[in-house]
C-alpha cells in the first residue's frame, strides 16, 4: 500500500484464534456478571425462560446473518446486506443506528470501568480514569487490527475461564462437595413462591432486559471480514453460538437461582455472581468479581470502538459517511473512522456533564430498541436475499433452518415484542426515542440518495 490517503482496504490481520475467541466471548459483558441480578429479581427462577427465549432469538438471527455473511463477507455486515436486499435507505439507516448504539456504549463501559478503579484508587477522579481508558483503547485500535485481536483474545479468555470456574464451583456447591459453602441443592428454584412467582408478564419484561445483553454476538461477522477464510470462520462461530449461550448464560444463571432465593436483595444490589460466591464461602469474592467485571467492560469498550469504526468505514465506502471514514493507514486500519467514533463518544460524555439529565436520558433511550431493529432488518434481508439468490440459480452452502417458516416466525416475534414495549410504561420511551432517531436517519438517507442520483445524472449529461 503506497499511500495512506488512497488506501481504502482493510488488513486481513485477525488470526483464526482471534475470531474464535471473539465469537466465544464477544457476547459476555457486565450484563451477565452484574445486570443479571436485576432480571432475576424481576422474574424469579423463571428468568431462565427469559434467557432461553432471548437466546433462541439470537441463535436464529445469527443463523440468518451467517447465511448472507458466508456467501459475501463484508465489514458492513447486515447494513450492507440490507442495502442490497431491501434498499439503500435500509442499509443507511441501520448502519448509522448501529454505529450510534456502539458510540453510546463506549462512554458507558468506560465509566463502569472507571468506577471500579476509583473504588480502589479514590484519589483519582472517575472522569480521569474514563479518559485514560478510552484513549488507551483508542490507541490500540489505531495501530492495527492485530492489536485489537490480541487484546480481545486475552480479555475473552479471562472471561471464559472465569465463567467456567464459576460453573464448576456452582456444581460442586449444588452437589454438596464444597466444604465452606452455606448453600447447596436446587431447592430455591421452587421454594420461594414457586418457579413463576411474578407471572409471565415479569418473564416478558425480563426477556426485554436480557435481550440487550446479547447484543454483540453479530460482531464476529464484522470481524471475520478482516481474517483469512472469512466464510469458514463465520460458519464455525455461528455453529457454536448455541452451546455458548447455553453454557455462559443458561447454566450460570441456573446456578444462581438454584443456590440463592430470587428475592434476596443482594442479587440486585451487589450482583448475582458476587452474591453466590459469598454464599459459597469463596474468599475475596468482591475483588474477584470486580476484576472480572473490569476486564469484561474493558473488553466491551474495546469491541465497541472496533465495531463502531468498522461500520463507519463501511458507510464511508458506500458514500453514506464522510469520505475520510474510508481511509486506511499502512497497517490497513481505518484510522479516521476510529477517531471519529471516539470523538462522538466524547461528545456524548460532554453532553452528560453540560446538558440537562433529560437530554442524556433521551440519548440513552434512543439506543434501547436498536438491537431489536437490527434483528428485524437481518430477518427481512435474509428473506429477500434468499429469494434473489434462488432466482439467480445460486448454490446456497450455508442455510437458515426451516426457511421461510422460521424467518417469518422471527419477524412476527420481534414486531410483537416492539408492540408490547410501546404499551409498557417502562419501555415506551425507548421505542419513541428510537423511532424518532430512525425517522431522522431515514430522512438523511433519502437526502443522500437523491444527491447521489443527481450526481449520476449530472455525470451522464456531461458524458
Amino acid at each position: 500500500m503506497s499511500s495512506t490517503q488512497s488506501s481504502n482496504d482493510l488488513e486481513q490481520g485477525l488470526k483464526p484464534r482471534h475470531v474464535t475467541m471473539l465469537s466465544i466471548a464477544g457476547v459476555i459483558g457486565a450484563g451477565l456478571f452484574v445486570g443479571s441480578g436485576h432480571a432475576i429479581a424481576e422474574a424469579g427462577p423463571a428468568v431462565l425462560l427469559a434467557y432461553a427465549a432471548a437466546g433462541t432469538l439470537v441463535v436464529l438471527v445469527m443463523r440468518m446473518l451467517a447465511e448472507m455473511a458466508v456467501a459475501s463477507p463484508d465489514t458492513g455486515s447486515f447494513s450492507t446486506y440490507a442495502d442490497r436486499a431491501i434498499g439503500h435507505w435500509a442499509g443507511f439507516t441501520i448502519g448509522w443506528l448501529y454505529w450510534w448504539f456502539w458510540v453510546l456504549v463506549i462512554p458507558l463501559e468506560a465509566n463502569a470501568a472507571a468506577t471500579i478503579l476509583n473504588a480502589w484508587f479514590p484519589d483519582v477522579a472517575i472522569w480521569a480514569f474514563t479518559l485514560v481508558i478510552t484513549l488507551l483503547l483508542t490507541a490500540t485500535n489505531l495501530f492495527s487490527v492485530k492489536h485489537y485481536g490480541e487484546f480481545e483474545f486475552w480479555f475473552a479468555l479471562i472471561k471464559v475461564v472465569a465463567i467456567i470456574g464459576f460453573v464448576i464451583l456452582g456444581m460442586l456447591a449444588i452437589f454438596g462437595f464444597l466444604p465452606n459453602s452455606q448453600v447447596s441443592g436446587v431447592s430455591h428454584l421452587f421454594d420461594t413462591q414457586g418457579f413463576l412467582p411474578n407471572g409471565m408478564g415479569a418473564v416478558l419484561a425480563a426477556m426485554l432486559t436480557t435481550m440487550f445483553s446479547f447484543m454483540g454476538t453479530e460482531i464476529v461477522t464484522i470481524a471475520a471480514a478482516e481474517s483469512k477464510n472469512p466464510g469458514q470462520q463465520i460458519s464455525k462461530a455461528t455453529n457454536s453460538v448455541i452451546w455458548r449461550i447455553g453454557l455462559f448464560y443458561l447454566v450460570s444463571i441456573f446456578i444462581v437461582v438454584a443456590l440463592v432465593p430470587w428475592n434476596d436483595p443482594s442479587l440486585a444490589q451487589v450482583g448475582s455472581y458476587q452474591t453466590v460466591l459469598d454464599r459459597m464461602g469463596i474468599p475475596n469474592a468482591k475483588l474477584i468479581v470486580d476484576l472480572v467485571v473490569l476486564i469484561a467492560v474493558t473488553s466491551c469498550l474495546n469491541s465497541a470502538l472496533y465495531t463502531a469504526s468498522r461500520m463507519l468505514f463501511s458507510l464511508g465506502k458506500r458514500g453514506d459517511a464522510p469520505a475520510a471514514a474510508k481511509r486506511t493507514n499502512r497497517a490497513g486500519t481505518p484510522y479516521w473512522a476510529v477517531i471519529m467514533s471516539t470523538a462522538a463518544a466524547f461528545l456524548a460524555v460532554f453532553a452528560n456533564y453540560v446538558a440537562p439529565t433529560a437530554v442524556f436520558q433521551f440519548l440513552l433511550a434512543s439506543s434501547g430498541a436498536i438491537a431489536l431493529l437490527v434483528y428485524l432488518v437481518i430477518a427481512f434481508s435474509q428473506l429477500r436475499m434468499r429469494h434473489k439468490r434462488v432466482a439467480a440459480g445460486e448454490t446456497i452452502t450455508y442455510r437458515m433452518w426451516l426457511f421461510p417458516g422460521l424467518t417469518y416466525a422471527v419477524i412476527l416475534f420481534i414486531i410483537g415484542v416492539l408492540t408490547i414495549m410501546l404499551f409498557q410504561e417502562a419501555h415506551r420511551m425507548e421505542i419513541l426515542a428510537t423511532g424518532l432517531l430512525s425517522l431522522l436517519v431515514v430522512a438523511a438517507g433519502l437526502l443522500v440518495s437523491r444527491r447521489r442520483q443527481r450526481e449520476k445524472l449530472g455525470a451522464l449529461v456531461l458524458n
